[in-house]
């Protein structure tokens, strides 16, 4: 590589250089100011490259657990478990014979919601959830009109009738009539009685006379 020197100035051993009038001159302004900036560029560069490394580490380090989303206002809400109010009135032997079948193959949930105890009757009633979903066996079964819709539902035929609050599904097509009693606030009702159509069939023997709608 080629040295380029100035006729101009000459340069001793110590740094210093002497101009051409001979006076001796100091370092020149430029390279001084050149320092200074290589100074503050280098402090400021330094707690950068610390934070920048301190935050991949972090991101990087094993075990550091993730943040738990929050909770929705239903889950957050505490769910009851207190008796339900549910009214058992006398039931004929017969009846009463299949309801104790049934109510004694309930599962202990329904879709994830928890049995609850009732105030009556555990023998035909059954409750689950908060809002309660209820299950109640025996009384009449109603008698639908011609052009309302029932419901076939796992081999179940289902009449379906919407409240202010519930929806209210009652069997057609069994010896005895099971009741189920859907708060608006579970959603679709038809889908709750899925799990309980599976032990109307196996406890509650078929009979009367079945609508039209439900036999295909």
């Amino acid at each position: 590589m080629d040295e380029i020197t100035s006729s101009s100035d000459k340069t001793d051993s110590s740094g210093r250089t002497d101009g051409a009038d001979g006076r001796t001159q100091g370092p020149p302004r430029r390279d001084r100011a050149n320092r200074r900036a290589a100074l503050v560029a280098t402090l400021i560069a330094v707690p950068v490259t610390v934070a920048v490394a301190g935050f991949t580490l972090a991101k990087l380090a094993p075990g550091t657990p993730a943040a738990e989303p929050a909770p929705s206002a239903t889950s957050a809400r505490p769910q009851s478990t207190a008796p339900v109010e549910m009214a058992a009135p006398k039931l004929p032997d017969r009846p009463e014979i299949v309801c104790r079948a049934l109510t004694s193959q309930l599962p202990s949930t329904v879709r994830g919601l928890g049995q609850r105890p009732v105030t009556a009757g555990p023998e035909q009633n059954a409750a689950y959830g908060d809002p309660a979903l209820t299950v109640a066996c025996g009384g009449d079964e109603p008698t639908p009109g011609s052009t309302d819709d029932v419901w076939v539902v796992n081999k179940v035929c289902w009449y379906a009738v919407e409240g202010p609050d519930a929806t209210v599904l009652t069997t057609l097509d069994r010896e005895t009539a099971v009741r189920v009693t859907v708060p608006h606030a579970h959603g679709s009702a038809l889908q709750w009685v899925s799990p309980i159509s599976d032990v109307v069939v196996a406890s509650v023997p078929s009979g009367g006379t079945v609508p039209a709608g439900c036999t295909g």
